[in-house]
């Protein structure tokens, strides 16, 4: 039909663009601006223009305009939208063969759902709970969440939980759950959390207490336990890291309980949430990782749907304790239901979608491909250091930490996560060798080039990663 479309624009309806317009051309995009770690604006010079973060700046934009009095009878809105689109899509094809630094599963094909998005499919209210709109994926959704509350060991009687919109709302939940188990709780995270983590703390007026990291972007049980020590009068709620943004850090649960205990928080004093954005789909099939599990006085867990299991839709899903949802839920006659969401409306596809991957793959299917993910990890790691690139990877983790190119042309290609002086490639079930393969030879060309002159040196990151990875000429 594309095809066809095409052929229609350029068969006679190409003058309506000028004499210039390619349907097909890759749309091109600005380098991103650079950003210090303490949040400042680098401005950046292309060739073109100059970006500034924090300014709203029209790079390019798909206008909206009304149709003329005639397109019912010409075509010409059809054949422009259609061009379009087919510009757009090649421009998505493009970017996703240079997808490396953020956590999304690019490798899913979701054909046999095509004939579901004629409806309008919306999840109102609880999940347990019909409401008075049909129209739903109920079904679904609880079927979903049922293979996760297995996953971490709850009970179908014992939890309660939904499809979120994304991992940020999964956080957003948990740590509200958390505020109305204990009102006067402080909110402890360590300061290499999801900054979801700390826009919860600032939505809801909790008192925040940040805790320093070791090296590995695990949080410093040693620094922990002194804060808690300085607040042994007030509850405390805990963010526990399972996989940190920028390092893969995974914040060693066993332990943070231990500290709380130790610190004289009895469990009636703490609520814990688990914020398992990426590797808590992971963890579980990994060996002797250690375990997420509500037989562990935990209070949630959240993982991002569209991550791991690769959703082409932002979604999400949160667990929590049946017995702390009442503090939340409450019933709206509207729909007939109660409701202990953050969420109104709830995207009624995104169950849907989880629950034919999840069908697919299966335990098995998530394991196979969590040892592809760690095993290429390891490849690229090894090949960073063999080619003198200072490169960290963390136990239990697909997230390669290295040094960030000098290239900002270069970590736009690429998409790459960048944070001070050090970026990171994540490793999903989409990444081949191949991919790392072009990717890793494209950075040691264009490095040599970056260097050359003598001028300037290959950053030092032991900071960042430690000295035993940092490969620069103090630590070689």
């Amino acid at each position: 039909m594309a095809e066809a479309m095409m052929k229609q624009v350029n068969g006679g309806l190409a003058e309506k663009f000028g004499p210039v317009f390619d349907p097909t051309a890759v749309v091109a995009e600005p380098v991103p601006p650079v950003v210090t770690e303490n949040g400042h604006e680098l401005k950046h010079k292309t060739a073109e223009k100059e970006i500034v973060l924090g300014k709203n700046v029209h790079a390019s934009c798909f206008s909206v305009t009304e149709p003329e009095a005639d397109d019912e009878f010409t075509g010409d809105k059809e054949a422009y939208m259609a061009g379009v689109l087919a510009r757009y899509r090649k421009t998505l094809m493009e970017r996703t063969k240079h997808h490396l630094g953020y956590p999304y599963n690019l490798d899913f094909d979701y054909g046999a759902l095509a004939q579901l998005q004629h409806f309008s499919i919306n999840n109102l209210g609880d999940p347990f709970i019909e409401s008075n709109y049909g129209v739903h994926s109920r079904q679904f959704e609880v079927g979903v969440l049922d293979w996760f509350a297995r996953l971490w060991e709850l009970e179908n009687n014992e939890y309660w939980g939904y499809i979120t919109n994304c991992g940020t709302e999964g956080n957003l939940h948990g740590i509200l759950v958390g505020r109305e188990v204990f009102p006067d709780g402080i909110l402890y995270a360590s300061r290499e959390s999801h900054y979801s983590v700390f826009k919860a703390a600032r939505m809801y007026r909790m008192e925040c207490v940040k805790v320093d990291c070791l090296i590995s972007g695990e949080i410093d049980c040693a620094g922990f336990k002194a804060k808690l020590l300085q607040n042994k009068d007030k509850p405390a709620i805990i963010n526990v890291n399972i996989g940190t943004t920028v390092k893969g850090a995974v914040d060693d649960l066993d332990l943070v309980i231990q500290t709380l205990e130790e610190s004289g928080f009895t469990q009636d004093r703490f609520y814990i949430h688990c914020d398992g954005a990426l590797f808590g789909l992971m963890m579980p099939f990994v060996k002797k990782a250690p375990k997420v599990s509500f037989k562990k006085p935990i209070g949630s867990v959240s993982v991002s749907g569209h991550k791991f299991v690769g959703c082409p839709m932002p979604c999400g899903v949160q667990i929590t304790r049946m017995e702390h949802i009442n503090v939340l839920s409450s019933n709206v006659e509207y729909l007939a239901s109660r409701d202990a969401t953050i969420m109104g409306s709830r995207n009624g596809h995104a169950p849907i979608f989880l629950w034919y991957t999840l069908n697919r793959k299966g335990y098995k299917g998530f394991q196979k491909e969590v040892q592809k993910c760690l095993r290429n990890a390891h490849y690229l790691k090894d090949r960073l250091l063999d080619a003198g690139i200072s490169a960290m990877l963390n136990e239990l983790s697909s997230t390669v930490v290295f040094e960030r190119p000098q290239d900002e042309e270069f970590v736009r290609r690429w998409q790459l996560a960048c944070q001070g002086n050090i970026a990171h490639v994540v490793v999903m079930p989409n990444v081949t060798i191949d991919k790392l393969d072009d990717f890793l030879n494209e950075l040691i060309d264009n490095r040599s080039t970056w260097y050359e002159d003598g001028k300037r040196q290959p950053p030092c990151i032991a900071a960042d990663i430690g000295s035993e990875n940092c490969v620069c000429a103090a630590h070689k």
